[in-house]
């Protein structure tokens, strides 16, 4: 009972906590902005406007999914799962915060979201990669061949962006970091998924002419702590789930197709600045 107790219900209520605490800060946060001449954010909750953040954020969030899947399987025990729920959830939340900022200074920035893109793509490239190094041994004799060919196009690639992810991640695999400390879980839990949400949550600007900010980033806000809650409802079987052939190859390739995507976006976006500029 003690042990379900500090696995299950102190985690749990941190991480309702840690909910809690970012949609206060994102309330705080948006009042800050509405201090400044232009448009006023409504601060008030609309169920359409939470449904919709929601909705989007679990149907995307194939990566954030996998990445803490695979901090659980290298860090086990309730203090670390602690650290991956709220570095995981800062994390997200600071990428949101940024782009609100960002959206509400100046609307639209193309150019330095066509860097947060890519910068996104560059990290599913490379998780893309571990995922396929971990597969390698498991991949039947008649598609070994094509499968080295295709992992080599993928090396290659990130042999040119490694100089810049290491900087964001030096010495540390983004899937498989191994053992960390508290701290260290931590500040790498809060740093891939603030580039992550970056990227995804540039997506969305679009949607805020049609739907209430505050609404929209809280609906965002709790679907990743409901992915958060769902997948330590049983660690064992959502560790032993990421280390699949399956998952594996399913996860390598929606990474990649989810990077190519952002990469495509990315050189859309260039394409109507140049031709604006020209």
């Amino acid at each position: 009972m003690k042990s379900s107790f500090t696995e299950q219900f102190i985690p749990l209520v941190l991480t309702i906590a840690t909910f809690v605490g970012l949609t206060t800060l994102l309330y705080g946060f948006l009042s800050f902005l509405n201090l400044f001449p232009g448009q006023d954010v409504l601060l008030k909750l609309h169920l359409r406007d939470i449904v919709v953040g929601l909705t989007i954020y679990l149907k995307t969030s194939v990566d954030f999914a996998i990445f803490i899947g695979n901090l659980m399987r290298e860090n086990i025990g309730w203090k670390k799962r602690i650290a991956i729920e709220f570095g995981t959830a800062l994390g997200n939340a600071m990428g949101t915060l940024f782009i609100l900022s960002i959206w509400d200074f100046f609307k639209d920035v193309p150019l330095l979201m066509v860097i947060m893109i890519v910068l996104a793509s560059f990290v599913l490239l490379r998780m893309a990669e571990e995922s396929f190094e971990e597969l390698a041994p498991k991949i039947p004799t008649t598609i070994k061949r094509t499968f080295y060919s295709a992992s080599s196009v993928l090396r290659a690639i990130n042999k040119t962006t490694n100089p810049l992810l290491h900087q964001i991640a030096p010495r540390v695999k983004i899937t498989k970091t191994g053992p960390l400390s508290w701290t260290r879980l931590t500040l790498f839990a809060c740093t891939i998924p603030f580039i992550l949400g970056l990227d995804d949550f540039a997506g969305y600007i679009p949607l805020f002419s049609i739907i209430n900010v505050f609404g929209f980033a809280t609906g965002v806000f709790l679907g990743h702590m409901l992915l958060n809650i769902t997948l330590f409802l049983s660690p064992q079987k959502t560790t032993a789930l990421v280390k699949t052939p399956l998952i594996l190859l399913v996860g390598g390739l929606a990474f990649i197709g989810i990077a190519f995507w952002g990469l495509y976006e990315a050189s859309w976006l260039l394409f109507k600045i140049f031709f604006h500029w020209a």
